[in-house]
């Protein structure tokens, strides 16, 4: 018998709480555009990366969660730009997982989000190299604001961080991801 998690009442209060609630148009604006600087950073950072991207100029991304969506413009310097109102996506990709929670559980555990992906199958390619190669080195940014050692002991602090949240995340041995986060099917 699968026990139920204690997520399945966070997930609904959530979905109560912001079922009405929208944030103002200008907070989600000002949340993408500090989206689309934080991944250009990245991608500066990644030449292949900027090269891939250069042969999709001019293409629109949309992503979607819920109730939030970005569309984001491929740039002719291979980054990214919020699209223009209006632009029509040239691929769609939608998070079928409308839980936070478990969104943050499949992230602890190293999980990729189950994505519903529309559009141009070349566009998808390009962006799924992104996601499989692309990595922010956040220790090597660090470095430059308070040197290489403080910055190394704050990885490293930060790495075991992550990695204790992983197997406090994990399922018990023996026990399916499925049933461990209570979505299981119970018999009797």
């Amino acid at each position: 018998m699968a026990t139920q998690s204690p997520f399945l009442f966070l997930d609904d209060l959530f979905s109560r709480l912001t079922g009405g609630l929208r944030p103002p148009a200008w907070i989600v604006e000002e949340a993408q555009r500090r989206l689309v600087l934080l991944v250009n950073h990245v991608l500066m950072q990644e030449p292949e990366a900027q090269a891939r991207l250069v042969r999709q100029a001019g293409r629109v991304v949309q992503a979607h969660w819920r109730v939030f969506a970005v569309r984001l413009a491929v740039t002719p310097a291979g980054l990214l730009d919020i699209a223009a109102i209006g632009a029509q996506p040239d691929l769609t990709l939608t998070l079928t997982e409308e839980s936070p929670f478990e969104l943050a559980q499949a992230a602890l555990r190293g999980d990729k989000p189950t994505v519903r992906i529309a559009g141009d199958v070349q566009l998808a390619a390009e962006i799924n190299w992104l996601v499989e190669h692309v990595r922010w080195d956040l220790e090597e940014d660090l470095s430059r604001v308070v040197g290489d050692a403080p910055a190394h002991a704050l990885g490293e602090a930060g790495r075991r961080m992550v990695q204790a949240l992983r197997q406090f995340a994990a399922p018990a041995p023996g026990q399916s991801p499925a049933a461990a986060t209570g979505s299981g099917q119970n018999s009797a």
